[in-house]
């Protein structure tokens, strides 16, 4: 379980594909007390550590994972948004994050505005129901406030800081992201169809 709040803007060290498909990633976290099999969300994706270094961490990724997020397009040098597994008594900044993502979206538009930046994001349809103005939503592993909902596009306004700390500094206009709705969302609108149904 993890929060939506960034602690660390990794890069791909590695991604390899001999047999299963291995990952590693550059990070300035202190890996000497990350443990293996600790989970670690990857850009909105929870994967377990199997391998580490000094500087990197190392992630095996399934081929369900590889099918349904971004994890296959990412290239030597891109950056990931890292964020350790929540603790109990741990402060919960953002909202509860899973880190198993429900879709790939886009980036359709990205407007400047002064030193904050508003995105449009188009969300794969069946994920549409869940997003409402206000909301939560986990955009590649952050934990964002939906502003304005059109149809299967929504947009969120990104401050400073979440430009400078998370891999939003460098996304563009058509670039993937991964989405995870809000769980309470989710089962709302579970409850909600058995009870209609």
């Amino acid at each position: 379980m993890f929060t939506g709040i960034t602690t660390d803007l990794g890069r791909v060290r590695s991604l390899t594909h001999q047999g299963e498909t291995r990952l590693n990633v550059l990070t300035c976290y202190d890996t000497g007390a990350v443990a293996i099999g600790s989970s670690v969300s990857c850009s909105g994706v929870c994967l377990s550590v199997v391998d580490k270094g000094d500087d990197w961490l190392g992630f095996d990724v399934s081929a369900e994972t590889l099918e349904r997020t971004t994890v296959a397009k990412w290239r030597v040098g891109d950056p990931v948004n890292l964020e350790r597994a929540l603790r109990l008594g741990d402060e919960l900044g953002g909202h509860l994050v899973s880190g198993h993502v429900d879709g790939v979206g886009e980036i359709r538009e990205r407007v400047p505005e002064g030193t904050a930046a508003r995105m449009v994001f188009t969300a794969p349809k069946n994920l549409s129901q869940f997003i409402a103005e206000k909301g939560s939503l986990s955009v590649d592993g952050v934990s964002l406030t939906v502003g304005k909902v059109r149809g299967h596009n929504f947009e969120v306004t990104l401050i400073p800081h979440t430009l400078r700390c998370t891999t939003f500094g460098e996304k563009q206009a058509g670039d993937q992201v991964n989405i995870e709705v809000d769980m309470i969302a989710r089962y709302v609108a579970r409850l909600m169809t058995e009870r209609f149904a």
